[in-house]
Order: C-alpha cells, then sequence, then structure tokens
C-alpha cells in the first residue's frame, strides 16, 4: 500500500492530466446511467483539457465496473460514473461483493438525481396507475416487470412498489436498460421501470404506455404523468437514482481537488445542464456531502431488501 500511494504521489506531482482519463460506467450503452454519464464525461474532458474515453463494463447492476477501478492505479486517469445502486444498494444484497464505495472510492462529486418511470407494454391493456395497481392485484403472479438488473435502483422501485401496494409480480433482471424499452414495445414483459431518458423515444412513437414516475411530484419532463404517491395505495412513495462521479480511494488529493473543480464548472455550464434537464435529471452543484447521501440511503434500501429477500 505505502508503495501504490508513493506512485499516486509521484504522479500527482507531475502534470495532470498526462493521457487520456477513462470513465467507466458499469453498464451497457443505451440506458440513463450511459446518458448521464458521457455527458459528464464530454464536459470533464473539456474542463481539463483532455481526453475522455468512457468504458462501458455491464454485469451486476453496475458492481463490475465499479471493482475495476476500486482495483485500478489510483492516478486520477479512471475514473467511475454510476449511480445510488452500485455505490450503496449492491453491497447490501450481494455478501461476494467486494467493495464498499464508502471505503474505498473517493467522491469527485454528486451529479444530480433523476426519477425513474414505470411504463407499460401496449399488450398489457394497461394505461393508467389505477388499472396498473388494480390489474396486478387482480392477477398475483401473472405480470412481469423488467429492470437493469439485481440491486439496481430500476429493482428496488418495483421491489417498493410490491411492498407499498401489497403486489405479487415478477421481475425479469437484464444486464442493462438498453434492451427494455424494445422487449416491453414487443410484449416480451408487461411492465418495466426505465429512466426517463430511455423511456421517453419509445413513448413518443407510442411504442410503450407511460404510467408514472417514482419522484414524490410530477417531474418537468413529463408533467402529465402523475407521481406513483398519487395512488392511495402508493402514498407516499418516493424513490429516485442519484448519479455521482467517483476515484480510487489513495488518489492524491491535489488530483482529486482539480476533479471536483472540474466537475463543478462542468454543472454550472448552461449546455451541459440542459442536455442533463432533457433527460430528466434533476442537477446537482457538485459539491454535495455525498457520504451523507450514500449513508441515508443505505438505511431505506436495507428495508426493501428485508422485505423482499433480495440478498443472493
Amino acid at each position: 500500500m505505502a508503495t501504490l500511494f508513493a506512485a499516486s504521489l509521484a504522479q500527482s506531482q507531475t502534470a495532470y492530466p498526462s493521457r487520456p482519463i477513462s470513465i467507466v460506467i458499469g453498464y451497457p450503452a443505451g440506458g440513463s446511467v450511459d446518458a448521464v454519464g458521457r455527458a459528464v464525461a464530454d464536459g470533464l474532458g473539456k474542463q481539463l483539457g483532455a481526453t475522455t474515453v468512457v468504458e462501458n463494463v455491464g454485469g451486476a447492476a453496475g458492481a463490475i465496473g465499479v471493482q475495476r477501478v476500486v482495483n485500478a492505479a489510483p492516478d486520477g486517469h479512471l475514473l467511475v460514473f454510476g449511480s445510488s445502486s452500485e455505490f450503496v444498494a449492491t453491497q447490501l444484497l450481494n455478501p461476494a461483493q467486494k467493495y464498499d464505495a464508502s471505503k474505498d472510492l473517493v467522491p469527485v462529486g454528486y451529479v444530480g438525481a433523476i426519477p425513474l418511470m414505470l411504463v407499460a407494454s401496449t399488450q398489457s391493456g394497461v394505461k393508467t396507475l389505477d388499472q396498473f395497481v388494480s390489474a396486478v392485484k387482480a392477477n398475483p403472479g401473472k405480470y412481469s416487470y423488467g429492470t437493469s438488473g439485481i440491486g439496481s435502483m430500476l429493482h428496488f422501485s418495483g421491489e417498493l412498489v410490491k411492498k407499498q401496494a401489497g403486489l405479487s409480480i415478477t421481475h425479469i433482471p437484464y444486464r442493462g436498460a438498453g434492451n427494455i424499452g424494445s422487449d416491453l414495445a414487443g410484449g416480451a414483459i408487461e411492465f418495466a421501470f426505465l429512466g426517463p431518458g430511455a423511456a421517453k423515444p419509445f413513448i413518443d412513437s407510442g411504442r410503450i404506455v407511460p404510467i408514472a414516475v417514482t419522484s414524490a411530484q410530477r417531474i418537468a419532463l413529463l408533467p402529465s404523468i402523475p407521481a406513483l404517491g398519487e395512488h392511495p395505495a402508493l402514498k407516499g412513495y418516493d424513490l429516485v437514482a442519484w448519479y455521482a462521479l467517483m476515484a480510487p480511494r489513495k488518489t492524491a488529493p491535489d488530483i482529486v481537488t482539480r476533479l471536483q473543480a472540474a466537475l463543478k464548472e462542468c454543472l454550472r455550464d448552461p449546455a451541459l445542464r440542459q442536455r442533463l434537464e432533457q433527460i430528466g435529471v434533476v442537477v446537482g452543484r457538485g459539491d454535495e456531502n455525498l457520504a451523507q447521501i450514500m449513508a441515508k440511503d443505505a438505511g431505506q434500501y436495507r428495508r426493501i431488501v428485508d422485505f423482499a429477500g433480495m440478498r443472493q
């Protein structure tokens, strides 16, 4: 460890960045985490005057990608962009997970939060939130819902719906969100939870039906779509995914400081903010207390895990 830290210190004393910066995203291309991460990667590269390369490393609800960065040399050239899923939730589910993001990574910054969406196949015949609750309640175990993987925020959203409304619906985990919309449009599954950016093209083309959003209130991107909490059986429902950029734990403080400053500048850029807002992100400042957010969410997620028996 001493040798590793000395190497990172020596690196920090040279020009940074000295080569392209790779940003790992723990999901295949096409989902909300990927869309937000690519926007941030572009902005970060401009602020640092560096080339940024996005690497999609899918699997285990983002955890495989995070593990790669945890194991990386802490020189600031390999970072991870991810969500509350792989930074908090997955360790509650999988005892074999080797990392603890709160200890093995250092925050560069919080980027923003995004409400998720419950959407339906046109073949399901369900067009409203009332119809969804009624149909699933009347047919326990008949329907399925797709998500980007076990332990993803999409999965937690579905299990919280089941918990609050007393519903029985089968979870279908995908490797990432990219294929969920097309499978839903084709009728392979009846329902799904998706990020607004991934869902909107299918909604706009009439291939899937929007049912509700997971935030406490409706969202500006889709103001006609109700919040889940508007249904009496789901009163008080509120669960959103958040995004953050992190670096390996032993990354030199001056490199982390430079990355943090660059991220804050990114998030002040009106063009980048607009790009993120168009896919449903409530953009942050970059200086929020991420450790505090992670600790708070861990308690909420743990209660959902216990209810659903989600541990592997």
